[in-house]
């Protein structure tokens, strides 16, 4: 086949799966790469994600990944919700859980339709192929600016003219060459509205995140306590954030999702931090299984719950907390201490420190109990 009934066949492929967009390009498409993510990793700005660090020099070019790779296929699948993903942020006794988390892990539904999508190209081409989607040291957000999927917005997500901010990645790398498209031309012009809207301030310059202070960061990947500094910018996010995706005026082009299992599900909507607050391991299992939040596991969770507890201004809420000062995680009692600290009259809050704060003995958690500096 040539290289234009090749691509050709991988674009109907593509439709065929569900992919909102196809693009291409070559592993050589992205020389600046490796110099933004060696400046991101040395200022510190990926937090405690340590395989960052680990896997620098692979995700800094495909070809240290896979030398034989000589074409590049980058796929994008809308996830765009129904509604407005940020009307819960002003009920402060319900969670808000970012979109790509209420409903089936997209790992798992674009994974399957890449590999179909691939094994398409492997039978066109006799090639090899391989697919990654968001797991493996892959540069996927500045892959798709090179194949014309869109561009890295100033909140460093890609951007598509059709389909706003909502757009799951997966890419295929392959041994055939394939002919490339052009970059797509960066259009956020003078507009801020993703800087701006920022409750923790992660943005320290357009195009640039510090992931400890994004929220997303924050209640998904880090593991310890949550800097104190910046739990109240937190308020009721407890998996995520979207603040920054969904102010973008591109969006007004997104139609919502096509594909049935990346829809929310009816149970995973505003639902009540109380309730949440009361999940047992087992329970946290089963109403998150299939979902992004499950890997996060419950005492994590709770963490982001009780900050949200304590954020929500709502006293009858601190019996919630009241009850896992009792918590076997100390991850959740030092946030369960913070809440109390928030929703309690001090002369109260100061009764349950001396009662509580001497017997505890985890030290991160005795230091909850006193004063913020």
């Amino acid at each position: 086949m040539t290289g234009a009934s090749l691509r050709a066949a991988v674009e109907a492929a593509a439709r065929r799966e569900g992919f909102d967009q196809v693009g291409f390009t070559t592993p050589d498409a992205i020389p600046e790469a490796a110099e933004r993510l060696a400046a991101h990793l040395a200022e510190g700005r990926h937090g405690d994600m340590a395989w960052m660090q680990e896997t620098a020099e692979r995700r800094s070019s495909p070809s240290l990944l896979w030398p034989e790779v000589r074409g590049i296929v980058m796929l994008g699948m809308s996830y765009a919700p129904e509604a407005d993903p940020l009307a819960v942020l002003g009920r402060p006794d319900r969670a808000a859980v970012s979109v790509y988390a209420r409903s089936r892990d997209y790992h798992d539904v674009v994974k399957g339709k890449l590999k179909q999508v691939a094994s398409a190209l492997a039978r066109h081409a006799g090639c090899e192929v391989k697919v990654f989607v968001d797991t493996a040291p892959v540069m996927e957000k500045p892959l798709a600016a090179a194949a014309g999927l869109g561009w890295q917005g100033k909140h460093t997500v890609v951007v598509s003219r059709e389909h706003g901010s909502w757009l799951f990645l997966g890419a295929i790398f392959t041994t055939a060459e394939l002919p490339a498209d052009p970059p797509a031309r960066e259009r956020c012009g003078s507009c801020t509205r993703c800087l701006d809207i920022c409750p923790t301030d992660a943005f320290p310059a357009p195009f640039q995140l510090d992931s400890r202070r994004c929220i997303a960061y924050l209640t998904v990947e880090h593991r310890g306590p949550i800097p104190r500094d910046l739990r109240a910018g937190i308020g009721n996010r407890v998996f995520g954030c979207d603040d920054c995706l969904a102010v973008c005026p591109w969006n007004k082009f997104a139609a919502a999702t096509r594909e049935t299992r990346l829809k929310a599900r009816d149970d995973l909507g505003e639902m009540k931090l109380r309730d949440l607050a009361r999940l047992d391991d087992a329970a946290f299992r089963a109403l998150f299984a299939g979902t992004p939040v499950k890997r996060t596991g419950r005492d994590r969770f709770l963490r982001n719950v009780l900050i949200g507890i304590g954020n929500s201004g709502d006293p009858s809420l601190a019996e919630e907390a009241l009850r896992l000062l009792a918590d076997a995680s100390p991850l959740v009692r030092g946030a369960a201490v913070w809440a109390l600290s928030r929703l309690l009259p001090e002369p109260e809050f100061a009764a349950l420190r001396s009662r509580h704060a001497r017997d505890e003995p985890d030290a991160d958690v005795r230091s909850e109990w006193e004063p913020a500096a």
